[in-house]
């Protein structure tokens, strides 16, 4: 169903009064009374219903623009904005670790208590963090600095896990990969203008020094917007598809059933446990591009100008990726098999530039308390464009990568509960992942030991999970598949009027 298709304007059930219906453009769907499930037009467009999947993946999208994406842009000049990157590590390692055990469990809690509220509590812990990193700068609050990355992890592990479930399950088959593309560009333009307070702040910075206090506090207003915007989703359970679908959940969910579900979840692709690697490799190059390549060699501004590039790579490359995959000319299994050949190839290109350009340095060389005579290189600095271009392509990487997991993952399952459970695994792995690379940065591991092993992690984790890819992924999954191992029923998921409905 194309865009605007699904966009059109909902009309009165016949002899219902209190439902309204939606047309696709070949049947009348009927939705649920009430204003969540009324469409509106306004200056000539028409916007899809409150509690339609585009309408809440934007609202998800635009919390992450203000929570993870400020976040994002405050890391990405490597050490949280301070010359120094051991606190902003070590409070790294605090927030992964805890990261990686909720996140691992995420979509337990998301499935007891619902998204939005999951979100909501989710963004707290980012404006604990911007603030500690301000009070850091004044006074030596390491307790306060290790809390804040143990609560960020907390945090952000329910905040991903919710939104990975409302990305992968809430779109029908055929438009997972775009709407990957419509968050992720919106999450990064987040980081994007968050890198312009950064910049302005510090645009006549030619030193490697910390941000001005001005910097943090614009990062601690906008997360706390973001955590307040959550509290206005709605939960999965009162979303529609445009075809009049639901989100399959499980009914009156308990701790104990939620628990079982992770096994659950497993057994019913076990398969998945080979995308583990991805996913664990999947954050443990952000260290290694912040600190060993942005921080390390340029003076403030200019890692705020890289920074800014990075995101704007990540936007471009998820537009270009999220599009692809869901090109209709290509079986969705053909699709996957082209991604992971896709992968191979830029894993070895753009590494391989990464390569070249880190024999040129190394962690003894860069540092000015060794090596007096370094000078931070700035925008302006003969050399500067090389280093600049393989930082976009780092970002764009990132953003190829990461689509092509969400998208793998939601090829195997429609259903928001068991998608909800395979994010979990995700981010938890994937945090696990940032925790160990992050303690490892702050031991000071050689810069080319961080790049060797990134390059190999990527590698090994494709062949790894080509038998995933290659054998597992379908064009499309049953609805009877998916409703193994919850309560839910093909009555509960189908639309009104389907004919199959009465059967079941």
């Amino acid at each position: 169903m194309s865009a605007a298709q699904e966009s059109t304007t909902a009309v009165p059930a016949a002899g219902s009064p209190d439902e309204s219906r939606v047309s696709d453009g070949t049947d009348v769907v009927d939705l649920p009374a009430g204003w969540r499930y009324r469409q509106r037009r306004i200056f000539g467009f028409n916007i899809p219903w409150y509690a339609s999947p585009k309408t809440q993946l934007g609202m998800v999208a635009f919390v992450c623009f203000l929570c993870p994406g400020m976040f994002n842009a405050l890391g990405g000049m490597g050490g949280g904005g301070k010359t120094d990157a051991t606190l902003a590590d070590n409070m790294n390692t605090a927030l992964y670790s805890a990261f990686a055990v909720f996140g691992f469990f995420g979509g337990t809690f998301i499935n007891k208590l619902g998204v939005k509220w999951t979100l909501a509590f989710g963004g707290v812990g980012y404006c604990i963090y911007a603030i500690s990193l301000l009070a850091s700068v004044h006074a030596d609050v390491g307790g306060f600095n290790i809390f804040a990355g143990v609560l960020l992890g907390i945090c952000a592990g329910l905040l991903w896990t919710a939104q990975g479930t409302i990305m992968i399950s809430y779109p029908n088959e055929a438009q997972k990969g775009r709407y990957f593309a419509w968050f992720w560009g919106i999450f990064n333009m987040g980081a994007v203008i968050g890198s312009l307070i950064p910049l302005g702040e510090n645009i006549n910075v030619k030193s490697n020094s910390t941000v001005t206090d001005g910097t943090y506090i614009g990062f601690i207003i906008l997360m706390f917007l973001g955590a307040v915007l959550a509290l206005f989703l709605c939960n999965a359970g009162d979303i529609v598809r445009p075809d009049g679908t639901r989100v399959i959940l499980m009914k009156q969910p308990s701790w104990q059933s939620e628990l079982l579900g992770l096994w659950e979840t497993l057994r019913f692709e076990p398969f998945v446990v080979l995308l583990f690697p991805m996913f664990f490799s999947s954050n443990w190059f952000y260290t290694y591009q912040q600190n060993a390549v942005n921080s390390a060699r340029f003076d403030t501004r200019t890692k705020a100008l890289n920074s800014l590039l990075y995101f704007l790579a990540q936007i471009i490359a998820a537009a270009i990726w999220g599009y692809l995959l869901d090109v209709d000319n290509l079986r969705r299994s053909v699709r996957a098999k082209i991604t992971w050949v896709t992968l191979v190839v830029l894993t070895f290109a753009i590494w391989g530039g990464g390569y070249a350009y880190e024999e040129g340095y190394t962690r003894e060389s860069v540092d000015p308390k060794l090596n007096p005579d370094f000078v931070s290189m700035d925008w302006t600095t003969d050399g500067y464009v090389g280093p600049m271009f393989l930082y976009i392509f780092y970002g764009f990487y990132d953003a190829a990568w990461q689509a092509s997991v969400y998208w793998f993952m939601g090829a195997l399952s429609n259903s928001g509960r068991r998608s909800a459970n395979y994010v979990g695994f995700y981010k938890g792995i994937q945090s696990a992942g940032a925790a160990v690379m992050a303690s490892l940065d702050s031991r000071k591991l050689s810069f080319k030991a961080e790049f060797i092993s990134n390059w190999v992690l990527l590698s090994v984790s494709l062949v790894i999970a080509a038998p995933v890819i290659f054998l597992k992924i379908r064009d499309n999954v049953d609805v009877e598949d998916d409703l193994k191992g919850t309560d839910e029923t093909i009555a509960d998921v189908l639309p009104a009027g389907h004919p199959e409905k009465a059967v079941a």
